[in-house]
C-alpha cells in the first residue's frame, strides 16, 4: 500500500468531475442539494446534459484538473478512467465499481491493473464515496440523511468499512452533528487509517467514529493514536468480528483463550480508543465526546424527579468504572435547604416533584450539586410526545441545567431513557451551550466511562509501538520448522532468561530417579515429557513424599511420553497464573495473562496485552482479573509475592522479545506465585519455536 497521499483536494474539493451514468448523475444531484459552491463537471460520451449542466466528452476536455472525481463506470473501464485522471493531475478519485478482488480472479487482475495506474489518491474500488457536510460535498451516489453544518459549526467524522452501515449512520435522528462520512471500500491504496489521519487534521472535526472490520495498517493506526492524543480529539470504535478467531491448533491453553478479537481489542485499548459493541452506544458516545472530548474522573452525579429513574441509572453503573460517590453531610446541606426536609438527598438524587416548575429552586438545587465537582453530572429528562403534549414545564428543567452549568463551569449531560423522547432540537440547543444530550441509560453510562478512560489515557505515558512487523510476523519457512519442545528444554531456555523454575532433571530409569530425588529433596513431582496437557492424560504425579511413592509413580507413567522429568514440588503457592504468548496473524506476538492451573479454560478469566508491555500495564492487567483477590490475602491466605510475579512475567516477555522471529507459542501454566517474599516459579512450560542449528545442537 502506497502512503502517504495528500488527501486535502479529494476531501475538500473546489471542483468535482463525475464520470458515468445514473450513479454519476446522483452525485451531481446530491451536491446541488447540499449547496455545493464549487465547479461541477459531468463527463459522458453521449449525453449532452446532466442535472442541468453541460456535459464534457472526456477528461481531457475539462477546463482544468478536477480536485475530485467520482468514477461510476464498470470495472473493465475503471483503470482507463483513473489513468486519464492521473494524466490530468486530478486531486483524487472515488472508484464506485465493485467486482474487483472481493469478487473473483478476473476482479483481482483488474484491481492489480488499477493499482498500477493509480498515481493519484484513489478511494476504493468497491467504494460508496464520501460526504463532507461542512463544505457541502457529496461524492455519494445515493440518498443520505445528514444536513450541511452551519457556519462555524463543528462535528464528528464517521468512517466505515461497510457502505450500507455508513448510509444507515447518516439517517440517525439523535442530533449528532456529522462533519464527514467516509467509506474505504477495498482499501487498495488508501486505508481507513489514512482517511482518519486526514480528517483529524481538519479543525472543524471534534472526534472520530470508526467502524472497523480489519486494520489496514498497524503503523497507520499507531500514527492515528499519536495524532488524536496530540490534538485531544477522541476516537471511538465499533469493532466487528467477535465470533471470528484466528485458526490455531489448540496446542496451548493460550491459543484457546486468545483469538484475534482479543488481540484487536487489546490493540485498540493500547491506542487509547474507546470501544463499543452497538450502534446506539457508538452514536451516543460520539455525542458526548463531541461536546466534552474527555472526562477528568470517573465520578458521576445524577438528578431526576423519580426514584425509579435514580435506581435505573445507578444500576446501569454496576460493574463499571464510573460510579456515583456518596455525598458528605456538608455537601448535602445546601441541597437539603432548597428541597426541604421531605426529600432525602443522595447521589443519584431524586429531587422529587416538590420543586418541579419552580425554576429558581430547581436552578439552585442543580447548581449546588454541580458545585461539588464530578467528572460528569447527568439530568434525566424525557420530553413529552411532541404532537400530543406540551413541553413548557420540561423547558424549566432544561433552563435550570443550563444555568447551573453556566454558573459552575462543570461538565453535564441531559439523559433521556428513550431516543424518541429527546427531540433533535434540544440536542442541538444544548450542544451549543456545552452540554451533551444522550439517549438511553446504559448508553449514557458507557459513553461516560469511555470519555473518562480516554481522559485517563491522555494523562499516561504514550504506549510503545508494537514490535516491528518484520520481527513479529513468522515467515512460512520458520513457521513450518517450529518444534514443540519438551518441558525440560523449554524450562532450560526460561532459566537462561532469568525465570525461576523448580529444580529438576530428566531421568531415564527408576534407579536414576531415586538418586536424583535424594539431591532434590521430597516432596517431588514426576511428569511424562512430550505431552501437552498432562493433567487430562494423567501424565503428572504430584506431591510424592518418599521413595515408595516415587517408585509407584514411575511405574504408572513411564510409558506415556517421550521421557520423564523429576522436579521439586512448590509447596507455598498462593495463586496460579497463566502466562502465555501466541502469534496473531495481524498483530504479531500477543501476551495472555489469566487464572492458571486446571481452571484456565473453565473460568476463562484472562487479559490480553500486546508486546512490548510495561510493568505497570502488566500489573494493571493482573488486577483486572476476576481472580485478582487471590493475589491480595484472600480469605486469610498470605498475600502473594506480586513483585516476584511481575519480575517473572517481565523476564518471560524479554525472552519472547529476544526470540520474536522464532517463537510460535509459549504457555506457562501455571506460574506458581508463592507467599510474599517467597518467589514465583514457572511450574510447567510448553514452547513451540524454530531452533537455530546451534540451539538444536545444544
Amino acid at each position: 500500500m502506497q502512503r502517504p497521499f495528500d488527501l486535502k483536494r479529494l476531501l475538500r474539493p473546489r471542483s468535482i468531475a463525475v464520470v458515468g451514468g445514473n450513479s454519476a448523475l446522483n452525485v451531481l444531484l446530491q451536491c446541488q442539494r447540499m449547496g455545493y459552491e464549487g465547479q461541477l463537471w459531468p463527463i459522458h460520451p453521449t449525453r449532452t446534459e446532466m442535472a442541468g449542466l453541460s456535459v464534457y466528452r472526456s477528461i481531457a476536455d475539462l477546463p482544468t484538473a478536477p480536485d475530485a472525481c467520482f468514477v461510476g463506470v464498470n470495472r473493465q473501464l475503471t483503470a482507463q478512467i483513473i489513468a486519464a485522471l492521473a494524466a490530468k493531475d486530478a486531486g483524487g478519485a472515488i472508484c464506485y465499481a465493485s467486482g474487483f478482488r472481493e469478487a473473483d480472479a478476473e476482479g483481482e487482475r483488474l484491481e492489480a491493473e488499477l493499482q498500477a495506474v493509480a498515481t493519484i489518491p484513489v478511494l476504493g474500488p468497491n467504494c460508496y464515496g464520501l460526504i463532507n457536510y461542512i463544505d457541502g460535498v457529496a461524492l455519494w451516489p445515493d440518498q443520505h440523511g445528514g444536513k450541511r453544518l452551519a457556519a462555524q459549526q463543528t462535528g464528528v467524522a464517521l468512517l466505515a468499512q461497510s457502505s450500507n452501515l455508513a448510509i444507515n449512520l447518516t439517517m440517525q435522528q439523535r442530533g449528532l452533528p456529522v462533519a464527514y462520512v467516509l467509506t474505504a471500500g477495498n482499501q487498495m491504496q488508501i486505508g481507513l487509517s489514512d482517511l482518519a489521519l486526514a480528517v483529524l487534521d481538519d479543525p472543524r472535526v471534534t472526534a472520530l467514529g470508526l467502524h472497523i472490520e480489519g486494520f489496514d495498517s498497524i503503523a497507520g493506526f499507531e500514527a492515528l493514536a499519536r495524532k488524536a492524543r496530540f490534538l485531544h480529539k477522541p476516537v471511538v470504535v465499533l469493532k466487528v468480528g467477535k465470533t471470528s478467531q484466528a485458526q490455531q491448533a489448540a496446542l496451548t491453553h493460550t491459543a484457546s483463550l486468545a483469538g484475534s478479537q482479543a488481540a484487536s481489542t487489546a490493540f485498540l485499548k493500547r491506542l487509547g480508543f474507546g470501544q463499543v459493541d452497538s450502534i446506539a452506544a457508538f452514536l451516543e458516545t460520539l455525542k458526548l465526546l463531541h461536546v466534552h472530548a474527555s472526562l477528568s474522573t470517573y465520578s458521576l452525579s445524577s438528578l431526576s424527579c423519580s426514584g425509579g429513574e435514580a435506581s435505573l441509572i445507578a444500576d446501569a453503573a454496576v460493574n463499571r468504572k464510573v460510579y456515583f460517590p456518596t455525598l458528605t453531610p456538608e455537601q448535602k446541606a445546601p441541597i437539603e435547604a432548597v428541597l426541604g426536609p421531605t426529600v432525602t438527598v443522595n447521589n443519584p438524587l431524586d429531587y422529587q416533584t416538590y420543586v418541579w416548575g419552580d425554576e429558581p429552586a430547581m436552578t439552585a438545587a442543580f447548581t449546588h450539586l454541580l458545585k461539588i465537582g464530578f467528572g460528569l453530572s447527568l439530568l434525566i429528562l424525557d420530553f413529552p410526545h411532541p404532537e400530543r403534549c406540551q413541553h413548557d414545564d420540561w423547558l424549566i428543567a432544561l433552563r435550570a441545567l443550563e444555568a447551573a452549568v453556566q454558573t459552575t463551569g462543570q461538565k453535564a449531560a441531559l439523559v433521556a431513557s428513550l431516543p424518541e423522547n429527546l427531540p433533535e432540537v434540544y440536542v442541538e440547543r444544548l450542544a451549543f451551550q456545552g452540554i451533551a444530550a444522550l439517549s438511553g441509560f446504559d448508553e449514557a453510562i458507557i459513553a461516560a466511562e469511555i470519555a473518562a478512560e480516554i481522559g485517563a489515557y491522555w494523562q499516561q505515558a504514550e504506549a510503545q509501538p508494537l514490535i516491528h512487523p518484520a520481527v513479529s510476523t513468522l515467515s512460512a519457512q520458520t513457521f513450518l520448522s517450529a518444534q514443540t519442545l519438551d518441558e525440560a528444554t523449554a524450562k532450560a531456555f526460561l532459566a537462561q532468561a532469568g525465570v525461576s523454575i523448580p529444580r529438576g532433571q530428566t531421568v531415564q530409569s527408576l534407579e536414576e530417579a531415586l538418586a536424583v530425588a535424594e539431591q532434590l529433596n521430597y516432596p517431588l513431582v514426576l511428569k511424562a515429557l512430550g505431552i501437552a496437557h498432562k493433567t487430562e492424560q494423567q501424565a503428572v504425579c504430584l506431591n510424592l513424599q518418599n521413595a515408595a511413592a516415587l517408585s509407584q509413580a514411575f511405574a504408572d507413567i513411564k510409558d506415556l511420553g517421550s521421557g520423564l522429568y523429576l522436579e521439586q514440588m512448590i509447596k507455598a503457592g498462593v495463586a496460579e497464573l497463566l502466562v502465555g504468548f501466541h502469534r496473531d496473524p495481524r498483530l504479531g506476538l500477543v501476551m495472555t495473562l489469566g487464572l492458571g492451573g486446571i481452571w484456565v479454560e473453565l473460568f476463562r478469566d484472562s487479559q490480553t496485552l500486546l508486546l512490548p508491555s510495561s510493568e505497570s500495564e502488566i500489573k494493571q492487567a493482573l488486577f483486572s482479573l476476576k481472580a485478582a483477590p487471590l493475589l491480595q490475602a484472600y480469605r486469610g491466605k498470605p498475600p502473594a509475592d506480586l513483585d516476584a510475579a511481575l519480575a517473572a512475567i517481565m523476564s518471560i516477555q524479554a525472552f519472547v522479545l529476544n526470540n520474536a522471529a522464532a517463537i510460535h507459542e509459549l504457555d506457562i501454566n501455571p506460574l506458581m506465585v508463592c507467599a510474599s517474599g517467597q518467589g514465583a516459579y514457572a511450574v510447567d512450560a510448553l514452547l513451540s519455536m524454530a531452533l537455530s542449528e546451534e540451539q538444536n545442537h545444544d
